[in-house]
């Protein structure tokens, strides 16, 4: 797919002047936890944290020049949410989107296709191959995000959505590390 169709969509962008983005979306809980901690010698290491089990969805859209879109929603992502998040993508935009997602089922119901219908000349939707995470850059959002808010171990589900939200916030800041992702060992697209 890298090799043969995302070409074809990074040539027809070009020759349009659309602005070719990937999106994915994500889930925390309160209770994951990522990375290391240490201890004296002999003693087990131990991390604090409440037991409570809540969780938060996101969603992001980037871009090889470093943009970053997201949302953030509490239940499931459906056909509703994911064409709130179509239409918060594209408001603003000076130009045509074209994003590249997953098969998730939010990504091809009814609702989001009249939405993308409907919206034909600001977005069009493209299709990963199934079971391909490793051809999503947006993938490393998630790592990214995860990474700093298991650190912050969140006593409620509001001090949760903060801290998600500050660190979305923060990355949408730091373009260069957004692009980033882009040329990651597992993502590498040559002309994105």
């Amino acid at each position: 797919w890298r090799e043969h169709e995302y070409p074809k969509i990074a040539s027809r962008a070009k020759r349009e002047g659309a602005l070719v983005m990937f999106a994915d979306e994500s889930g925390i809980r309160a209770d994951h936890h990522a990375g290391t901690t240490w201890a004296p010698k002999g003693q087990t290491p131990v991390v604090k944290a409440t037991g409570a089990r809540y969780g938060l969805n996101m969603l992001s859209a980037i871009s090889a020049k470093g943009h970053l879109r997201f949302m953030t929603i509490e239940g499931r992502l459906n056909g509703e949410t994911f064409c709130e998040f179509l239409r918060r993508l594209i408001t603003g935009m000076d130009r045509k989107i074209f994003l590249v997602v997953d098969g998730h089922p939010a990504h091809t119901s009814k609702l989001t296709k009249r939405f993308v219908e409907n919206n034909a000349e600001r977005l069009e939707l493209f299709f990963l191959p199934g079971y391909a995470p490793q051809l999503n850059p947006d993938e490393l959002v998630w790592g990214h995000v995860k990474a700093r808010v298991a650190k912050a171990t969140a006593r409620t589900k509001d001090e949760l959505k903060r801290t998600v939200y500050r660190t979305l916030h923060r990355l949408q800041k730091l373009p260069r590390v957004v692009a980033s992702f882009f040329h990651a060992p597992t993502c590498r697209y040559a002309s994105a």
